[in-house]
């Protein structure tokens, strides 16, 4: 393992960035970690419905999102799923994540081109970690406004919190796999689902998007909304 598989190992265990982060959604922007859509994995998600509402494109998170954690290759069970996704958005969609296409991790882009090779998705090189960051890269590889366009990943400290922030829907998936994820990473995560979790009881909402003010529209047989397992 290199230096730069070293660090980037340690990185996704450790993210300052979300550390500070979590520390102002905790004490004031509660809401910005509930997520519009809660899903076991994305083969529940309507993408036609999506598109017909005026969504332009889909961004994916890649670790226990699309693949198992440190894979390049696409969970299998989710091919179906993902060509769908591709017959409807067409190229636009794409993958935006804290391993594959960072730059502090990925400096020479080989697990970003891995990652395309494997799963035929566009990977957007960029240099902050979610959740921290504008949406301005997003937006330029998509041409359109943050607004239209779809952010899935399985962290709501992370992705939905970087979604809500910068204007996407936010659909929240459920790990593929914890066996391969370090320890800190799976209590972080459990952390984060019991407090999502009792927010939600209490009656916290999502923030609203315009085009979808009713989030089952877009689900296929929708599970119970938010009340996730944690672990």
């Amino acid at each position: 393992m290199g230096w730069a598989d070293v660090k980037a190992a340690l990185g996704q265990r450790i993210n300052l960035e979300g550390i500070v982060s979590s520390a102002a959604v905790l004490v004031k922007d509660r809401h910005l970690a509930l997520p519009h859509v809660a899903v076991p994995d994305i083969r529940y998600m309507d993408w036609t419905e999506l598109k017909r509402k005026g969504f332009r494109g889909v961004v994916f998170d890649k670790d226990n999102t699309i693949t198992v954690p440190y894979s390049l290759a696409l969970w299998g069970p989710l091919g179906s799923s993902i060509e769908r996704c591709k017959s409807v958005f067409g190229n636009d969609i794409a993958v935006f994540s804290n391993s594959a296409g960072l730059y502090e991790f990925d400096p020479d882009g080989r697990k970003a081109r891995a990652l395309e090779g494997a799963t035929g998705i566009r990977v957007i090189r960029h240099r902050i970690k979610k959740p921290a960051g504008t949406a301005e890269e997003i937006e330029k590889h998509f041409g359109c406004e943050s607004s239209r366009l779809i952010m899935v990943g399985d962290r709501p400290f992370t992705d939905v919190v970087y979604g809500n922030r910068n204007g996407f829907l936010t659909v929240l998936t459920e790990p593929l796999s914890l066996s391969e994820e370090p320890f800190i990473v799976k209590q972080v995560r459990k952390l984060e689902i019991a407090l999502v979790n009792r927010w939600s009881k209490r009656g916290l909402k999502p923030t609203s998007h315009l085009l979808l003010p009713d989030p089952f529209h877009c689900v296929n047989d929708p599970p119970p909304f938010f009340f996730m397992p944690c672990g």
